[in-house]
This record gives structure tokens, C-alpha cells and sequence, in this order.
């Protein structure tokens, strides 16, 4: 049994270029990884630097690894697209394929993230991620904001310890920086 034998069969293929690429949309995503991919093993490539002694491999492995990955998906899904293989349809029981995109909900969304942007200079990862997660959850419908604001404050305490403490990596604290000192 193959992959493309539990697809729908497609519909009767529409006039012109446009038809034959809207009855093939799905070369989108794979254009996408291919552009994405090459975009990895460019810039890991144009990246000077590499391996040192104790650590011969260097960090340009993984990227290259992840940026060749892309670009083998991009080929296979094209290849998948070509021979007819078509994206299944959504078929959740509890989503409604015909209602609207909630526009305020994406917009709230949108918002957070913006604001998140804006307050990491100005406050630090920990306040900033705080409002990005209890903002998140509010915007997607909880009102238990003394709950959210505890689990967002905790989550984004750990996750500034784990990569700021544990794994180097940078992210600013902000006024937190004086009272951790990490």
C-alpha cells in the first residue's frame, strides 16, 4: 500500500497555469522549506568560525545538518506534490470548517507579541515573558488571571534560569538581574 492510495481522488483539473498550481497549493510549504533551508546553509556557510580543539565539531554542524534536513523534506514533499499526493483535509470533530478566523483573538495574539518585543530591552526576559505567557492565555480565553500570572511568572523564571544559568545563553534580566544576579 502506498502513501498516495488513502487520498482523496483530486478534482477535474482546472484551466491554465493557475489551475494546475491551485490544484497543487501544497508546493507552497514545500517552496517555503526549500527557501528556509537554503537560507540555513548559506548563512551557516557564510558564518566564519568552527570547531576548537575542545570541541572539533563546532555549532555550524547542527545547522547545516538542520538546513540539509529542510532542503531533503522541500525534495521529498515536491517529489510527493508532483506524483499526486494531496494534503488531507481537516477532519476534526470539534472544529467548524466554516466559521470565521476570530480576528480579535489573533489580533490580541499579535499584540502580546509585539509588547513582548518591546518590553525584553526595556524590562528583561523574566516581566517580559511573564506578559507574553498570561497574555497569551488570557488572549485564548482564560480569566483566572491570579493563576495565569503565577504559571506565566514561573515559566518564564525557569526558562531565563535554564538558558541564561545553565545553557550561556544570554537574555537580559532586567531589573531581576540585581536580585538573582544571575
Amino acid at each position: 500500500m502506498t502513501i498516495t492510495e488513502n487520498r482523496p481522488e483530486p478534482g477535474p483539473p482546472a484551466p491554465g497555469v493557475r489551475g494546475w498550481l491551485r490544484d497543487r497549493s501544497e508546493l507552497g510549504v514545500s517552496a517555503l522549506l526549500l527557501v528556509v533551508g537554503l537560507l540555513v546553509v548559506v548563512d551557516t556557510l557564510a558564518e566564519s568560525g568552527g570547531g576548537t580543539d575542545s570541541d572539533p565539531i563546532g555549532p555550524r554542524t547542527i545547522a547545516l545538518v538542520l538546513g540539509g534536513a529542510l532542503l531533503l523534506l522541500a525534495a521529498l514533499l515536491t517529489i510527493d506534490i508532483l506524483r499526486g499526493g494531496r494534503g488531507e483535509a481537516e477532519g476534526g470533530e470539534d472544529v467548524d470548517l466554516e466559521a470565521p478566523m476570530d480576528l480579535r483573538t489573533v489580533g490580541m495574539l499579535a499584540g502580546v507579541l509585539v509588547a513582548t518585543a518591546v518590553l525584553i530591552p526595556l524590562l528583561g526576559w523574566p516581566i517580559a515573558g511573564t506578559v507574553l505567557f498570561a497574555g497569551a492565555t488570557y488572549a485564548l480565553g482564560s480569566r483566572n488571571f491570579p493563576r495565569d500570572l503565577a504559571i506565566a511568572a514561573s515559566v518564564s523564571l525557569v526558562t531565563w534560569f535554564v538558558f541564561d544559568g545553565l545553557l550561556g545563553v544570554d537574555l537580559p534580566g532586567g531589573p531581576l538581574m540585581g536580585v538573582f544576579g544571575a
